[in-house]
């Protein structure tokens, strides 16, 4: 789950990275209100590490509030 600021290009950002690390987006589900908006991400991943390092990318991309992997 990653909770950010409800901002122009904020999706595109967390989409990049899985695209940058090869991990498949099987599902999304967005919602916004106001300044701050959420979306949760069903993905599929080829290795465990990938786990750690897309966590920590999300976590650093500019707009973040917070970033949680859910199982």
């Amino acid at each position: 789950m990653h909770i950010h600021e409800n901002r122009p290009g904020i999706l595109n950002s967390i989409n990049q990275v899985f695209t940058e690390n090869n991990i498949n987006v099987v599902g999304q589900y967005l919602r916004t209100s106001g300044n701050v908006g959420y979306v949760v991400i069903d993905v599929l991943m080829q290795t465990p590490n990938q786990t750690d390092e897309a966590l920590q990318k999300l976590k650093d991309l500019p707009g973040t509030i917070r970033a949680r992997l859910l199982f």
